[in-house]
């Protein structure tokens, strides 16, 4: 019959046994908690690209609703690009619901975390002198970003640069200032909006949207 002393010691752990034992646990410890980290990480990510998405999203259908209301004012351009700064002049409204016209203008901006798209608009419209300051004022803007023009100014997405292209007679060609065709030349038929957006924003690509006149007809082929 074995002694009770030597059962004891046989049923216990050696000194050797525990710190195996710990040293397992802590080994599996840390491949936990960089699993988790990984994990995080990887969500993080997930959601950075999400919310860079969104924005893209918000901001091109914004464009779109531009283009598709830009319109005339008299015999005032509707649409100018200076290679620096598109201005718009489009269909609105006013407080009361009526309609009016408005200028908005898009650019890109330098400012603290790099290069920005940007979209600025004036108050509604209801006279000429007005649509001449709002368009003066739109271009100023662009340049030096007086502080009481940026209160109507909406920063969007970063970017690396971007660049404006017309459809005109069945091609695509470079974006011209207004002047060069004449202060009554109608819209173009389309505008191609080329986008670079810089990494570690979300998304790291070019992006290219084409908008096409609504009321644009392509010409029958023969």
């Amino acid at each position: 019959m074995p002694r009770p002393g030597l059962r004891a010691r046989a049923a216990g752990f050696t000194l050797v046994e525990l710190l195996v034992a710990l040293a397992v646990m802590a080994l599996l410890a840390l491949v936990s908690w960089r699993g988790l980290e990984a994990m995080a990480r990887a969500q993080a990510g997930h959601r950075e690209r999400d919310d860079a998405v969104l924005v893209l999203q918000t901001s091109l259908a914004q464009w779109n609703a531009d283009l598709d209301a830009a319109t005339p004012y008299g015999d005032l351009p509707a649409m100018d690009w200076n290679g620096q700064v598109l201005r718009l002049t489009r269909r609105g409204s006013d407080g009361a619901g009526r309609p009016a016209a408005l200028v908005v203008a898009w650019t890109a901006r330098p400012g603290a975390g790099g290069l920005r798209w940007m979209r600025w608009q004036s108050p509604p419209l209801a006279a000429r002198d007005q649509w001449q300051q709002a368009w003066q004022r739109a271009a100023a803007w662009a340049q030096d970003g007086a502080r009481e023009v940026d209160a109507a100014a909406t920063p969007l997405l970063p970017l690396a640069g971007w660049q404006l292209a017309y459809f005109r007679g069945g091609s695509w060609s470079a974006a011209v200032p207004a002047e060069s065709l004449g202060l009554n030349n109608p819209l173009p038929d389309g505008v191609r909006l080329l986008l670079a957006l810089p990494p570690g924003a979300g998304l790291s690509s070019a992006v290219q949207r084409d908008w096409v006149r609504p009321t644009y007809a392509a010409p029958k082929q023969g």
